[in-house]
């Protein structure tokens, strides 16, 4: 699969006035690499109509490479013409998926410790998201944060693609980087600032 190092992970419900839509769109002409459509409340009908709008974006001049992959619904990702699916902790195991979604369809992982992180790679995963590296309030649910070390454990075993979540900050990325990670996802990153094409070209430079 193509090295990609951004992945904007989606979440309306932490948006004010801005439609999810039109933040994809945003993301994508910005520069991320990949867009997770995350909304796990949608219909099937509503999500496939946001995975084909998203899709729409990265036919644009400039962003054919950039892909777009739908949380766990893997029926979606199908109908929709996504890229690929994310799958979770109570996903469809990633090995099934394989078997009926042959590449270049891509299929992601999220982990919180080593044993997942093999167990993904050896079903056949492409990448894999593990954290939450650092403290932040949404993963509270899945105890203390691994941090530095545990990220280093786990790309210095893993062979595929690892991307740092949870707590990802400007400053945090380097860190994240000499641990060994091939990039970072997350949400807030890249909803919660006055311009995304800016915070991008941050996120960008610290990869220099």
């Amino acid at each position: 699969m193509r090295n990609f190092l951004l992945c904007y992970i989606t979440d309306r419900r932490q948006l004010s006035s801005v439609s999810l839509a039109a933040v994809i769109r945003e993301t994508l002409r910005a520069g991320v690499d990949m867009v997770q459509v995350r909304e796990k409340d949608l219909t099937s009908r509503e999500l496939i109509a946001l995975v084909e709008e998203a899709l729409s974006a990265t036919r644009e001049p400039g962003r054919e490479s950039a892909r777009v992959v739908v949380n766990d619904r893997v029926d979606v990702a199908l109908a929709g013409g996504a890229d690929g699916v994310h799958l979770g902790a109570h996903s469809m195991p990633v090995q099934v998926v394989r078997r009926f979604a042959p590449r270049p369809f891509v299929i992601g992982v999220s982990c919180h410790s080593l044993g997942e992180a093999l167990a993904a790679e050896s079903g056949g995963a492409d990448y894999l998201v593990l954290g939450p590296v650092f403290e932040t309030p949404s993963k509270l649910r899945y105890g203390p944060p691994l941090g530095l070390e545990k990220l280093r454990n786990v790309t210095s075993r893993i062979r595929i693609p690892v991307l740092a979540l949870g707590g990802i900050t400007v400053e945090r990325i380097r860190p994240c980087l000499e641990a060994g990670a091939f990039g970072i996802a997350g949400i807030r990153i890249f909803q919660d600032c006055e311009s995304v094409q800016e915070r991008v070209r941050e996120l960008r430079a610290q990869f220099k």
